[in-house]
């Protein structure tokens, strides 16, 4: 059985640790505040791009680009998957989520070329411990600093890829922020475009009307709409992901204090038992001392 001294020094122990999860949590909060701000910035401009896309797509189905290939599953030889994890743990299960969803989607392709660019440090530690060989790039430690050049060069680099037919498809991995309790894991695919734009045309087709005058050409500038739609899609996904990584780590944090709590209630009431335990033996030893002489 634990002694007083025992008791005394895992209390401790513990409030030290509650003083960094409740610090935790509180900064946690402050980040989602901001991470908020700019994702309920971005995604108007996200979902308008593609529906711009959806209508001049849908109404000129004559002109095509490049970026509309789009085989058969059976052709699909080759895939790029961008998976967004953060840099940094104790945030629940929120990075392992994202690996498993990665490594099922490897394992439905099996057999096929796959590429991973792997986006946070905790995506990219597993996978170079897991399967290295298809590491195909990485970036680390741009949440804290992100800007919208980091979105571009992902971007570029699949494009790129998709039009040289290194890739037949690029699917993008990451997790969606609801509320400050709640993430969506998501997959998308966000190369090619024209089978899921197709089919949302026949479930809306009044929204895809609208008559579009379009210069210099429909091909060019779809091209140029669909890679900076490309670009936007991958900039939410961060933003998204950071986002929920904070409201996941402002939970757990949250979680962890309130076990903190507990313990430290538990052991305080062990303590006090122990302690007039310890008074009780001492005042019977006292009296048996006294009957003695």
């Amino acid at each position: 059985m634990a002694s007083l001294k025992d008791l005394k020094a895992r209390i401790n122990s513990i409030k030290s640790t509650r003083q960094i999860t409740s610090a935790m949590k509180m900064v946690a909060a402050a980040k989602l505040h901001k991470a908020q701000d700019r994702i309920m910035n971005a995604r108007p401009y996200a979902d308008d791009i593609e529906t711009l896309l959806k209508t001049i797509i849908n109404r000129n189905t004559q002109e095509k680009s490049p970026f509309l290939r789009n085989p058969k599953k059976e052709e699909v030889d080759s895939i790029a998957i961008i998976s967004i994890n953060g840099d940094k743990g104790l945030c629940g299960a929120f990075n392992q989520r994202i690996n498993k969803k990665t490594v099922e989607i490897i394992a439905e392709n099996k057999g096929k070329d796959i590429d991973l660019i792997c986006v946070g440090k905790k995506g990219y530690a597993y996978f170079k411990k897991h399967k290295p060989d298809l590491i195909k790039e990485q970036y680390v430690n741009i949440f804290n600093n992100k800007e919208f050049y980091h979105s571009t060069e992902i971007m570029q680099l699949v494009a790129n890829g998709f039009l040289e037919k290194d890739y037949d498809r690029v699917l993008l991995v990451y997790n969606e922020f609801k509320s400050a309790i709640s993430q969506e894991l998501v997959k998308k695919q966000l190369l090619p475009l024209q089978e899921e734009l197709k089919t949302q045309e026949e479930e809306k087709p009044d929204r895809f009307q609208a008559p579009y005058l379009l210069e210099p050409s429909a091909t060019r500038l779809l091209t140029d709409l669909i890679k900076s739609n490309v670009d936007i899609q991958i900039w939410r996904a961060l933003l998204e992901s950071y986002s929920a990584e904070q409201a996941a780590r402002m939970t757990a944090m949250d979680n962890a204090t309130d076990n903190a709590d507990e313990m430290i209630e538990d052991l305080t009431l062990e303590y006090h038992h122990k302690r007039q335990e310890n008074i009780t033996t001492e005042i019977i030893e006292i009296s048996s001392a006294v009957e003695a002489l």
